[in-house]
């Protein structure tokens, strides 16, 4: 009461303390008009900033940053081309430590950079004996790259698919590579910090180093889910004709999740067997026939290599866990099974 009393008596003490609130209140709408413009800034041309400060804390985890003139310099202007998918264009390169590397050219990319950013962070993360290893990467305006470890064997798919290379490397090396690419598989579903779905798992997709351990490629574009869910929107899925899984058709099968990567993994263990593609370029439909017609020229297809006891049962165990994981009803859901 003696200060209000105060106020009221004194002018001059009311008119020092209006001055003080009116210069507070002048200073917060200058911080606050700061602040928006800090905001508006950001969101316009801000958003590669903020999740290249994630990508900072991650420190050696992080892929390096390159610009597109460095990755002319990498891969003399392009020169030779490794190979091209559905998410764009692969070149061999050399980084200055004489280490070989595979720029990868994204083709289609859209929005400002910032899911692309966030995709890399993730990448970033990983790290696993059976997943090619992300390197660095480009973001520079609509131009979009990924830059991995270079894999000197090439992918799975030369070697089942030519009989002669399928000879030379021999079951037993199939089967190393079929349990290589499971472990593989089974990080990117449990051991990441954020499950990845690969979506498109096919021969061409796997990669041999120079001791023909198997290493997954060109998940980079993956859609993503938390650990805690376990399926995700039809609509977000993809793959390669004679791999997609039937619940990426047709809802009745369930729903796309990541038993959709166990029956990809089970139509690529029949090829291996076999040596030759699940679908003809003619037919939209693989799965109809391929599991039922690899039985009856299993034992032909024995024949083939040089024939053992151990080679019989190499080739059934194969078959059996190809035919295991494309079961529709129900699907086993883990690659630790």
């Amino acid at each position: 009461q003696g200060f209000t009393h105060f106020l009221y008596n004194s002018p001059a003490s009311l008119s020092a303390t209006a001055g003080v609130v009116f210069m507070c209140l002048v200073w917060i709408m200058h911080r606050r008009k700061q602040t928006l413009g800090f905001i508006i800034h950001h969101k316009y041309t801000g958003n590669e900033s903020n999740t290249e400060e994630e990508l900072k804390r991650y420190q050696s985890l992080s892929p390096k940053r390159y610009r597109y003139s460095d990755l002319k310099k990498i891969t003399k202007c392009f020169k030779e081309k490794l190979g091209e998918g559905g998410f764009g264009t692969a070149f061999k390169g050399n980084l200055k430590d004489g280490r070989m590397v595979a720029v990868k050219l994204l083709k289609g990319a859209k929005g400002n950079g910032e899911e692309f950013l966030n995709e890399v962070t993730s990448i970033g993360r990983t790290s696993h004996v059976n997943i090619v290893n992300l390197l660095g990467f480009c973001l520079e305006r609509s131009k979009r790259a990924l830059v991995y470890e270079y894999m000197a064997n090439g992918s799975l798919g030369k070697y089942i698919y030519s009989e002669s290379l399928r000879l030379a490397i021999g079951l037993e090396s199939l089967q190393k590579i079929a349990i290589g690419v499971a472990r593989g598989l089974e990080y990117l579903h449990q051991g990441c910090s954020t499950r990845i779905i690969h979506f498109d798992i096919k021969p061409h997709n796997v990669l041999l180093d120079e001791d023909l351990c198997p290493k997954i490629a060109d998940f980079g574009l993956a859609k993503l889910c938390h650990l805690k869910d376990s399926a995700i929107s039809m609509a977000e899925a993809r793959g390669t004709i004679g791999f997609i899984a039937p619940e990426v058709f047709s809802r009745g099968f369930g729903v796309v999740s990541t038993k959709s990567d166990v029956y990809s993994y089970g139509m690529m263990l029949l090829e291996m067997v076999e040596g030759r593609k699940n679908v003809k370029t003619n037919t939209d439909n693989s799965s109809a026939y391929f599991p039922n017609w690899i039985y009856d020229h299993l034992a032909k297809d024995l024949q083939s290599h040089e024939v053992t006891c151990e080679n019989e049962e190499i080739a059934r165990k194969i078959t059996l866990v190809g035919l295991w994981c494309i079961q529709t009803a129900p699907r086993k859901s883990s690659f630790n099974e």
